[in-house]
């Protein structure tokens, strides 16, 4: 459609010698060639017959804005305002007022900055902020925990553990993550007890190899593990998050004493005798008159784990300090796998109670305690604890 031909300004009527015929179109549809009334000429960038000019608007002002209204550096809000204003009035560009805005803005943010710094308030504030953000990082779901992460768990008693915190293992806490592993070999939500009694197998171990100086542990603590629920399983979670917790007082410092953490002499000592003292907590709960041959089978494991022991004391080359105290237990070892031998080879009942006591009595019932000390381990089981079961 074609341009209407223009409607002459209010106020009067033609002036002498009438209105200036609109000049020639180009094509139909595109700009006119020359705009009437000192119009700006026509090609790319003209504005359509008959209207005003459409002015870009100032990018410097627009940052100034932006600038003075987030308050993140008032200064440079300032100084763009200040920069644009010239700028509009030379290029007859829009966002005057936008300028002006972003330099009352970043003018009063810069004041109030000042003040802020000087008395201490803008300070506190982001100290605040810092706490709060520090706050929401500790708050954490089980599933997000990481291994060596102390925790405090306020879902007690609960069948989902929905918000757990993450604190300083120096600081009181219920647990300490000791490693997590991936649920497989299920197509679709196995169930709790599938899952379950594999996290109680494999959480074990991890544990075990987390904490290698069992007596470290408080004897209130033990193992403990997060499990996938029904709903973060469909959402792809297969994670069992296995820790080290307890459900009553908690307790202070860090349980962690592997590779990371040990000495090569204080590793080899605990791998060498720590299956013993395992061992020593799985004796059968029927007595050799109701099952005789399942306590046999546990006799003949701890006596392998005692000569396992023996052969790890040994064939070590242990630090000057410690030699004569693994040298001890060395020795107390070699008559504890001579007693446990006859208790193993016994023909019967009565036989094995006949060698029982004789092979507890000769198995040290500290387990090295002076060799700990001398490696530098703790040399104090927890209160309650002891090698029989």
């Amino acid at each position: 459609m074609e341009p209407s031909q223009p409607t002459p300004p209010p106020g009067g009527g033609p002036q002498s010698g009438g209105w200036p015929a609109p000049g020639p179109y180009t094509s139909p549809g595109m700009p006119y060639a020359a705009g009437p009334y000192g119009g700006p000429p026509g090609g790319p960038g003209a504005a359509p017959y008959g209207q005003p000019p459409r002015r870009s608007t100032n990018g410097l002002a627009i940052g100034s804005l932006v600038s003075g209204i987030v308050c993140c550096l008032p200064p440079l809000g300032l100084i763009l305002g200040l920069v644009a204003l010239p700028q509009i009035r030379k290029k007859d560009q829009a966002g005057k007022g936008l300028a002006i805005a972003g330099i009352v803005l970043s003018a009063v943010s810069s004041l109030l900055l000042v003040v802020g710094l000087a008395s201490g308030g803008f300070s506190s504030a982001w100290n605040g902020f810092q706490e709060g953000v520090d706050e929401a990082s500790r708050s954490k779901s089980p599933y997000s925990l990481r291994t060596g992460q102390c925790f405090t768990d306020g879902s007690k008693g609960e069948k989902y553990a929905t918000d757990v915190k993450v604190v300083d293992c120096a600081r009181p806490h219920d647990g300490e993550v000791t490693g997590d592993f991936e649920v497989t070999g299920f197509d679709k939500w196995p169930g709790d007890d599938p899952i379950d009694q594999l996290a109680q197998t494999r959480c074990e171990a991890v544990n075990s190899s987390y904490a290698l100086d069992t007596w470290k542990i408080p004897q209130d603590v033990w193992t403990y593990y997060y499990l996938p629920s029904s709903q973060s399983w469909r959402l792809g979670d297969r994670t069992v998050t296995c820790a080290l917790a307890t459900e009553k007082t908690s307790f202070s410092g860090s349980l962690r004493s592997d590779s990371t953490s040990l000495t090569l002499d204080q590793e080899q000592f605990l791998l060498s005798l720590n299956p013993v003292e395992k061992l020593g907590h799985e004796e059968p709960e029927d007595d050799p008159d109701e099952d005789f041959e399942a306590n046999r089978k546990w006799a003949g494991e701890m006596l392998a784990a005692i000569d396992s022991a023996r052969a790890g004391v040994r064939d070590h080359d242990w630090p000057g300090t410690s030699k004569a105290a693994l040298a001890a237990l060395g020795k107390e070892l070699d008559t504890a796998s001579k007693r446990w031998g006859e208790l193993a080879a016994a023909a019967d009942a009565d036989a094995y109670w006949g060698a029982y006591d004789a092979a507890w009595d000769a198995l040290p019932e500290d387990l090295g305690a002076d060799a700990r000390a001398a490696l530098g381990l703790t040399d104090a089981r927890p209160a309650g604890e002891g090698t029989q079961a």
